[in-house]
Parts: C-alpha cells; sequence; structure tokens
C-alpha cells in the first residue's frame, strides 16, 4: 500500500475557520483512486465541515490589517486554510 495525499484549499469569508466558504481548489495526488470530494460547489460549507470529514488543517491565514485607506478594495481571497487528508493507493 502506498499512500498519496489530496489537498483542499478553502477561502472563507473571514479568518475563522467556522465562517462560510467562499472559493476552493482540490489537487488530487491520487490520480482519481482517492476518495472524492462531495459533490456540492463548494464542497464544504466552512472549514469546520472538512475537519469534521476527516481533512487535517495544515494551514490558516495569517492575519494582517489592511493599509488605511484599502480597507473596502476588492484583491484577492485573503482567508485561505489549506486542509491534506492521506489516501491508501494500490
Amino acid at each position: 500500500m502506498t499512500q498519496r495525499q489530496q489537498i483542499l484549499y478553502l477561502w472563507a469569508n473571514g479568518s475563522a475557520l467556522d465562517s462560510g466558504t467562499v472559493g476552493w481548489a482540490f489537487h488530487d495526488g491520487t490520480d482519481g483512486a482517492g476518495v472524492p470530494l462531495p459533490d456540492a460547489k463548494p464542497p464544504y460549507a466552512t472549514g469546520v465541515a472538512a475537519l469534521r470529514d476527516g481533512w487535517m488543517l495544515l494551514q490558516s491565514s495569517q492575519l494582517s490589517a489592511p493599509f488605511p485607506g484599502n480597507e473596502h478594495l476588492n484583491d484577492y481571497l485573503e482567508y485561505a486554510f489549506v486542509f491534506e487528508r492521506r489516501v491508501d493507493t494500490a
């Protein structure tokens, strides 16, 4: 048995793991042999829901204050959480 990694990025609308998901990306190192994501888009409503489904948190977003005057500018998705799970493959 070989273990391969699946990586899930969830971008939230806040800095807490129970904030709502606004974007996501999935990278499957198992070439499709691993457990698929739920069919829903996004696959989890919050980071806490991903934890409850067996994903392990690798990294949460660094908190930094916006520069004065830039509080309402659109830029990039600020609150990123990175999860992984290891999957047994043949």
